[in-house]
């Protein structure tokens, strides 16, 4: 029985900020009241984890959403953006009731409703790819997702601690760098600063002490700074601003945990920020405080006459006072609302306007990102496309002209010739960085002249290889068109050959044009029109035909294997030892029915004592055991092809079993992450059998390693000893 909430519950501050609505004339108050009128009706009797009323969300998030100045629209998208999802009402109410616009920004907010989708990583890259194309149409879709997913991290302690990691990696490698990309750097720092709570508490603690420590001691050193800036600037320059602050926890936790800096060696922890009316007024200032403080060598950055892709300007200098560096920003007061608020402190200005104009050019990252998504040819390889995509640390680099080009750290030649167009990266032959000829692996960095040199001879075009070596998601993209395009016949043969391969390899074997008949089913559902595409695509490596062979093999077994003579008749028995004489396999199953007869362990479940477990009767290769709910065994065996070779088994308790689990640890890549791994299993005693690491996206590693266990309760102690390890935020078993 769902528990009434009572009216006096409702404290959702609504009206606080609603007051202020009634008295701006451009927003329609009425409206917006009705919104907020059927969104309580819509979640009444909701009430979120923390036990609130639910209603406190979307209100929050309209709170949110009118604090940075958006528009009528958006403040009522808000106020709705749960309801088609969440409650009775449908987007057809919502558009008849509150007009297109408002029915688009739901839209684009609501998560994807019953589409079947197998796997965790393509629900979330078709929901983010959904998100994109929202965007696309109105970037207020984004913005409202933002401030909703803001409002979430801030109430997140009262999710259970995996949900809490899986938001908060999310929150750090997707909607972190978006607010990044759309220059809201209130929203940026406040979300990377709570996601890295959740990730890593032992470090956010840390440095939250040690920044706590540096502002006691620094508040009297920021006083005296802040002082005489004043006494030096205010005189000559009206209506300045002069403020100190100390650097966000995200931002330290980058530079200690991840590059691997001293917290000493970290030169802007403090920061002085000086607002000026003209951006005559920031050089003359810079000037001034160049000649009160000692500039530190390369330390100057000028966003104001370049300024960056989010559309944000600045002066950056650091200088030393006293034997102590600090940060000193110099910007005018419409560079600073831009900085704090990015692209909605322009939506104001672009309404009404038309033409292409800076707002424009500050959104054509989207449909770059949504471009190389919409290339790619399975959900991890979009979802890892797009958070290549996103990257925060971003380098700018010249073309000879003089025109820049930002790009993610860590980009090649390629890469640059890529984003200057498409016809320049497929006839490119070579590179040269400041006049240097230079190899097309060579990474760019911020400030270099990078020439691209083309050929229109025929047969030039990308190479293979070029896949391994670019970073961009639209530069992989590109480069995959290209080979669809350009190399189809080769491609066909090349993946034909491949499929065959693969089939004669699990013996997939077909009578007459049966074969053409099951490459067609499986082509479409892979959403290939027919089956040459699908070749192609194996040709060119948009689809890796491994990743699909355990379904493929499921289709073939309960549909198409070729008849053969019925297995013979097993006696009746009822216990046996393992035989097996792989020393994986050894142990003891009971199984119903069978004596004496040879037992392998599954490879695609590689079931643990402990865990419930299935046998299969194979033909010619004795026994095979699965986990009850590995994707392999029938849900509904009594309905599924060959039932009866399907028997129960269990595990005999009195045999030690010594298994192999294969477990995935995911961390922030540091320096003695791999010694720590094996001194931890060193410690605890646990064979391991194989260990490998290698880096991932925006910092972080992935290390692999198979380990002896004798169960798993055994394999769960082993998982809390390592989650204990500085750094690691998830540890995923393999063959789940």
């Amino acid at each position: 029985m769902i528990e009434e909430i009572k009216p006096e519950d409702y404290n959702d501050h609504f009206y606080e900020f609603f007051e202020e609505i009634k008295n701006n004339p451009q927003y329609d108050s009425d409206k917006i009241e009705k919104a907020y009128k059927l969104a309580r009706e819509a979640h009444k009797n909701q009430r979120r984890r923390s036990g609130e009323p639910y209603i406190m969300h979307p209100v929050a998030v309209a709170k949110i959403l009118f604090g940075i100045g958006m528009d009528n629209e958006c403040i009522i998208g808000a106020l709705l953006h749960d309801v088609v999802e969440d409650t009775e009402y449908d987007l057809d109410y919502i558009r008849k009731e509150f007009g297109d616009d408002v029915a688009l920004l739901v839209d684009g907010v609501t998560k994807l409703g019953q589409i079947p989708l197998s796997t965790r990583e393509e629900v979330q890259a078709e929901n983010i790819r959904k998100m994109f194309i929202a965007m696309n149409q109105d970037v207020r879709v984004i913005i409202i997702k933002l401030s909703d997913r803001l409002h979430n991290m801030r109430t997140l302690e009262h999710m259970p601690p995996y949900k809490q990691r899986e938001k908060s990696l999310e929150t750090l490698e997707i909607y972190a760098p978006i607010a990044h990309r759309l220059g809201i750097r209130a929203f940026k720092e406040e979300l990377e600063d709570l996601a890295i709570r959740y990730l890593d508490p032992i470090a956010y603690k840390e440095i939250e002490n040690n920044l706590s420590m540096k502002k006691e001691e620094g508040e009297h050193f920021l006083n005296e700074i802040t002082k005489q800036i004043s006494d030096k600037i205010t005189p000559i320059m009206e209506n300045c601003q002069i403020t100190s602050r100390v650097k966000s926890v995200h931002g330290i936790f980058r530079k200690v945990y991840i590059k691997g800096k001293n917290f000493e060696e970290i030169y802007d922890i403090y920061a002085v920020r000086i607002i000026v009316n003209s951006m005559i007024d920031c050089y003359n200032a810079l000037g001034i405080v160049h000649d009160m403080f000692t500039p530190l060598p390369g330390r100057f950055k000028d966003y104001i006459s370049t300024p960056k892709p989010n559309m944000y300007q600045s002066l950056h200098t650091t200088v030393i006072s006293h034997g102590v560096p600090f940060e000193i920003q110099i910007r005018t007061w419409d560079m600073h609302h831009t900085a704090e608020f990015g692209i909605a402190a322009h939506w104001k200005y672009k309404l009404g306007k038309g033409g292409k104009d800076n707002f424009d050019t500050s959104l054509e990252w989207i449909h770059q990102v949504l471009e190389s998504g919409e290339s790619a040819d399975n959900a991890e390889d979009m979802v890892s496309s797009i958070k290549g995509d996103l990257s925060i640390d971003e380098i700018y680099v010249f073309t000879p002209k003089g025109d820049v080009k930002s790009l993610p750290k860590g980009s090649t030649v390629i890469d640059f010739a890529y984003a200057i167009h498409s016809a320049v990266g497929n006839k490119m032959v070579g590179a040269k960085l400041d006049g240097r000829i230079v190899p097309l692996d060579t990474v760019v960095k911020t400030g270099q002249i990078c020439e691209v040199l083309t050929s229109n001879a025929q047969g030039k075009g990308p190479s293979r290889d070029w896949l391994k070596i670019v970073k961009t998601g639209e530069a992989r993209a590109k480069i995959r068109s290209w080979f669809k395009k350009e190399r189809r016949d080769e491609n066909i043969v090349q993946g034909k050959a491949d499929l065959e391969h693969e089939f004669k390899r699990n013996y997939l074997r077909f009578e007459g044009d049966k074969f053409n008949e099951f490459v067609l089913k499986i082509a479409e559902r892979q959403h290939f029109s027919n089956a040459d595409d699908f070749y192609a695509a194996i040709g060119y490596g948009g689809v890796q035909i491994s990743r699909l062979m355990p379904g493929i093999k499921d289709e073939y077994n309960r549909n198409w294997r070729v008849k053969e003579e019925p297995a013979p008749t097993a006696p009746a028995a009822n216990k046996i030892k393992q035989v097996n004489r792989e020393t994986k396999s050894s142990g003891g199953v009971i199984v119903e029915g069978i004596d004496n007869c040879l037992i392998n362990m599954a490879r695609c479940c590689n079931p643990l004592p402990g865990e419930p477990i299935i046998g299969f009767i194979t033909r010619g290769h004795g026994l095979t055991v699965h986990r009850r709910n590995c994707k392999n065994v029938p849900v509904d065996i009594a309905n599924s092809p060959e039932p009866e070779r399907w028997v129960n088994a269990k595990w005999d308790g009195s045999i030690k079993v010594d298994a192999r689990s294969t477990l995935n640890v995911y961390a922030i890549d540091r320096d003695g992450l791999v010694l720590d791994i094996t001194t931890s299993m060193a410690s605890a005693h646990i064979k391991m059998h194989s260990i490998n690491a290698r880096p991932i996206n925006d910092g972080n590693c992935l290390t692999t390693m198979t380990i002896s266990v004798n169960g798993k309760e055994h394999l769960e102690a082993i998982i809390k000893i390592l989650n204990r390890i500085q750094g690691v935020y998830l540890i995923e078993r393999s063959d789940l």
